[in-house]
């Protein structure tokens, strides 16, 4: 029986037969970067209409703004060029089913060891999304924060609405 990574390599030989994508650069064509939750019922590309090269898709779970984010976003914008941020929270999202102490503890008795990074689970989403987006145009080392604008997808109408932010 085929696992799945072997599945997806034997997709990957179909794939690359036809592929004619060898000129683009790593510069995002229009300009934006996606901050996105890693959940795997949304396809960032599909749901907003990127074609390869034209954006950044940056995830995690729970598309949560920490410094790896930041340092992502920052390399974006400094040197590949992007100018607008997009943060994709979602509907039925798995950060809010747990809390940080949960699964500390989880982690700390299944392995003796404890988290030494911020997990960050949050109980509304709105203010979640509302939190990462302030988070962002306050930082001094992002070049373009006039066009950093919050949004949450629902995983049950495909449908995207903005969080105003002011």
């Amino acid at each position: 029986m085929m696992s799945v990574i072997d599945e997806l390599l034997s997709y990957n030989e179909r794939y690359a037969e036809s592929y004619r994508n060898a000129g683009l650069t790593a510069r995002p064509k229009r300009g934006v970067a996606v901050v996105a939750c890693k959940d795997a019922r949304i396809i960032i590309a599909k749901a907003f209409g990127l074609a390869e090269g034209d954006g950044h898709v940056i995830r995690n779970a729970g598309a949560v703004i920490t410094d790896d984010i930041v340092r992502s976003l920052v390399i974006s914008q400094h040197i590949l060029g992007t100018k607008e941020i997009m943060v994709v929270a979602h509907t039925r999202c798995g950060m809010m089913t747990f809390t940080d102490d949960d699964l500390r503890e989880r982690v700390r008795s299944s392995s003796g060891s404890d988290l030494a990074f911020p997990i960050g689970t949050f109980t509304d989403l709105e203010k979640h999304v509302s939190t990462g987006v302030r988070k962002l145009r306050a930082c001094e080392l992002l070049l373009h924060r006039d066009s950093i604008r919050g949004f949450v997808y629902d995983v049950d109408t495909g449908r995207a609405r903005e969080i105003h932010v002011s």
